[in-house]
């Protein structure tokens, strides 16, 4: 199978590699010409070509065809705050884009360890698990941001939030698929405040449950990407 590669900026019929994926492409691979390769654009795109000039500086490629990958019917958003171990993160970002995460924001929330968060890093994590999960579509990652300015941008109509303090709950895969798109909201390890429940049932969010079993964060922000898909799949076959 071609090996594929990320060209975000890709235009035209031929397209040059960054140096250090050219590096890679032409030492490490031993690409040479004209050995056939894949592009993504992470909007769609995909871009059968082939090597044209195996430089490992400068390795140019040549398009030959090219196609348009729709998005999925079905948007899934996840609202995460992130935890203090950035590695569970790394962990959560590579696994929710192999699965099909359409978005990811990184909440600030009153008991959030994590007050800061580069996505730089997140962003090559993302990129690598396209890659490697043949998709097309790279999904949106959002800088920190705080709860109280995130809740008035979601629909409270499609909007979940899974939460540890007493009440009643729904499981996520009986109303995940009610709609064309589900957001829902993961909390920190030491879980939303009673503030940001209200505030979040004011705004309409349903509150759920992903089991029995009490879940790390960024297990339950990737059982939270999972289950959406699956609910929606059983939706569509019913």
């Amino acid at each position: 199978m071609p090996h594929t590669f990320f060209a975000p900026d890709l235009s035209g019929l031929t397209y040059t590699l960054p140096e250090d994926e050219s590096k890679h492409a032409v030492r490490v691979l031993r690409l040479s010409a004209p050995d056939p390769v894949v592009l993504v654009d992470g909007r769609g795109g995909v871009f059968q070509a082939e090597v044209a000039d195996a430089n490992p500086k400068r390795c140019q490629l040549r398009i030959t065809h090219e196609a348009q990958v729709p998005r999925r019917a079905y948007f899934v958003h996840v609202a995460v705050a992130p935890t203090k171990n950035l590695d569970r993160m790394e962990w959560l970002v590579e696994k929710a884009v192999e699965i099909g995460v359409d978005r990811l924001t990184f909440l600030r929330c009153a008991r959030s360890e994590r007050r800061e968060l580069k996505l730089e890093r997140l962003h090559k994590i993302a990129v690598s698990a396209l890659k490697q999960s043949g998709q097309a579509w790279l999904p949106q990652l959002d800088e920190l941001t705080d709860f109280a300015d995130f809740l008035p941008t979601i629909d409270g109509a499609t909007s979940f939030i899974g939460h540890l303090e007493e009440g009643d709950r729904t499981p996520l895969s009986r109303v995940a698929a009610t709609g064309t798109s589900c957001c829902v909201l993961i909390g920190p390890e030491g879980d939303f405040t009673p503030q940001e429940i209200a505030a979040a049932f004011a705004r309409g969010v349903r509150p759920v449950t992903l089991g029995a079993s009490r879940l790390r964060t960024e297990t339950a922000a990737l059982a939270a990407v999972h289950t959406a898909h699956v609910a929606r799949e059983l939706a569509e076959n019913r």
